[in-house]
């Protein structure tokens, strides 16, 4: 039920602020929130992260299919205790999902968070999925056992 609740706030969260975006700008069209830093620029990307594979739409959407299957199985086969590590795979699947909705019927993902520092454009989908992958690298380092045993 928390992996539901998780994973439908990020969805939700991500498919309302493309919504937003895409009904009240034009591609293109950007605006400063915080001057040289921070500003909403609406892209159209038709690729993976940072426009890597273009037009290869059907091939991310079955990889984005078989990611999710493995999030899913690995989340019900982890022990509930191991909540970080969980916390972790909810966020990256609701990330996911919310780019792949877009996929399916856009054939491309919206983005709009433009950091000025950082050269690409992404969207919540995707600083959701970064967010989950540091809390589970964090928490499957904390979990891990110590490699001072370890042969090599």
């Amino acid at each position: 039920m928390r992996l539901f609740c998780i994973v439908a706030v990020v969805v939700l969260l991500d498919q309302l602020t493309k919504y937003l975006v895409a009904s009240t700008m034009e591609v293109g069209q950007s605006f400063s929130l915080i001057e040289d830093f921070l500003a909403i620029t609406y892209v159209r990307n038709p690729g993976a992260a940072f426009g890597v594979l273009p037009y290869r739409t059907a091939f991310l959407i079955i990889v984005t299919l078989i990611v999710v299957g493995l999030i899913v199985y690995f989340y019900h086969v982890l022990p509930a205790s191991y909540t970080l590590l969980r916390l972790g795979m909810a966020l990256q699947l609701g990330g996911a999902l919310g780019n792949l909705i877009d996929r399916v019927r856009n054939v491309f993902v919206v983005d709009f968070i433009d950091l000025k520092f950082f050269p690409p454009v992404f969207n919540l989908a995707d600083l959701f999925i970064v967010i989950g992958v540091i809390i589970f690298l964090f928490a499957f380092w904390r979990i891990s056992p110590s490699l001072e045993n370890c042969p090599w």
